[in-house]
């Protein structure tokens, strides 16, 4: 799978330049006007990842949550003539994880325990993703539509995606609305806690050097381990979404923006491998490790809603003040608002530094309840902290150099813009994460 999605990367890039052959040779007979895209623009993105807690998902709601990812991107942005431009995007990123590690705790290395990484296949994996956008601009540049498509894999997740969207400028430029839409095809493996996959079964993720069999195993607390697990019937997810928004210049000094975007998703909205505990069940362990009741079971339709907006103040040359505010909804109970400020401070004409804070609180989803707190007579039912209520803090400071000109080249390749940026997130529980990003923007004249 991931061998023909490179190749069809490949087949587009390759068309992608076919096409601006010939976009410069019919532009070169054509009355002069501006491109949209002068020259062909590279974007070389880099980020590495680390988090850690104390309620892992995987081991219903206890359990180490660290995690290492370390992600890197390309995009390609390619003038096919004046008017059209091709984007290609290729993204990778692999990370280990000590809470995945446990879909399969019994590795046989160490005892079983939520807060201990297994060995299992399960703690590492890669995820790819390839998209290709084109966009088309009209000759007056106040008409934009672009049309995307998208693959993207990973272990035990697969998911297409296509979409678009329409843009239109009015008032000399000042008044910009737009509307987006996009669809996603997804599929699971569904890949199971272990001792949920009957009496003996492989690791279940590759990892047929550690085979499970529970019979080989002494089980303690309540040794009559039945649990309550039926198999999913569906793979499935589909995700549609529309977006909504209006920008406007308010002043010379002053501009600002409003968004509204709505979701609808339906089929496995559950996380096949994530534990769930019962409190009017008794307890079995192997070792140090709880075996599962059951898994995560959540309504197969979730319909989200969001709006929002930024003010942004240019106050000098220097300085800019950029504010933004969302409120979110959704029918599984979760409500959310988060607020920012960012502050870009510009020296020495090409180097900003922006730092900036963003505060997020959210309610739980109706079916959340911390480990081992819910009844096997619950129809839906979860443990994952991501749907649970919590607030949280975000830090972080940027550093951007910008050469519209790229006047620093090598051979053909010139320099046009250079970010880094750290941020450190933490929440009201014990989940702390680090990221720190770096891109660089090169043109080949």
């Amino acid at each position: 799978m991931k061998s023909l999605a490179k190749f069809i990367s490949l087949c587009f890039l390759c068309l992608a330049f076919i096409f601006y052959a010939q976009g410069q040779e019919q532009d070169s007979m054509q009355v002069y006007k501006k491109r949209v895209l002068e020259n062909v623009e590279i974007d070389f993105l880099s980020s590495s990842y680390l988090q850690d807690g104390d309620n892992a998902a995987v081991t219903g709601g206890i359990g180490s949550e660290n995690l290492l990812n370390g992600a890197g991107a390309i995009t390609i942005s390619i003038p096919l003539n004046s008017d059209d431009v091709l984007a290609i995007d290729a993204s990778v990123s692999a990370y280990t994880s000590a809470s995945s590690s446990n879909i399969n705790p019994f590795d046989g290395k160490k005892l079983a325990d939520p807060y201990v990484a297994s060995s299992g296949a399960s703690r590492q994996d890669v995820w790819s993703s390839y998209m290709v956008t084109y966009t088309h601009s009209s000759n007056d540049r106040n008409e934009i539509w672009s049309a995307k498509t998208s693959f993207s894999a990973e272990f035990d997740y697969y998911s297409l995606g296509i979409g678009g969207s329409f843009t239109k400028l009015f008032n000399q430029k000042n008044t910009e609305l737009s509307l987006n839409a996009n669809v996603f095809f997804d599929t699971w493996e569904l890949l199971y806690p272990v001792e949920l996959r009957g009496p003996e079964s492989a690791g279940g993720d590759d990892d047929d050097d550690h085979p499970f069999n529970i019979n080989s195993y002494t089980i303690t607390g309540n040794p009559n381990y039945t649990p309550s697990f039926t198999p999913f019937s569906s793979k499935a997810r589909n995700s549609y979404s529309v977006g909504f928004a209006f920008s406007q210049i308010l002043s010379k000094k002053l501009q600002g923006s409003v968004v509204l975007d709505f979701v609808k998703q339906n089929g496995l909205l559950s996380t096949p491998f994530q534990r769930i505990y019962f409190s009017d069940v008794a307890d079995s362990f192997i070792e140090n490790f709880h075996l599962a009741d059951d898994v995560e079971r959540l309504p197969n339709s979730r319909l989200k809603i969001a709006t929002g907006g930024r003010i942004n103040y240019y106050i000098n040359e220097y300085l800019v003040l950029r504010t933004f505010y969302r409120y979110y909804s959704d029918d599984w109970g979760i409500n959310s608002h988060t607020a920012s400020l960012e502050i870009p401070i510009k020296f020495w004409n090409k180097y900003t530094i922006y730092p900036s804070y963003r505060y997020y609180n959210q309610t739980a989803t109706y079916y959340f309840a911390p480990y081992n707190q819910h009844l096997i007579s619950n129809k839906f039912y979860t443990s994952d902290y991501d749907l649970s209520g919590y607030y949280a803090n975000q830090f972080s400071l940027g550093f951007t150099y910008t050469d519209i000109f790229s006047s620093s080249k090598i051979w053909k390749f010139g320099l046009k813009s250079f970010d880094i940026k750290f941020i450190h997130y933490y929440r009201n529980t014990s989940f702390r994460a680090n990221i720190l990003t770096a891109s660089v923007k090169i043109i080949l004249d």
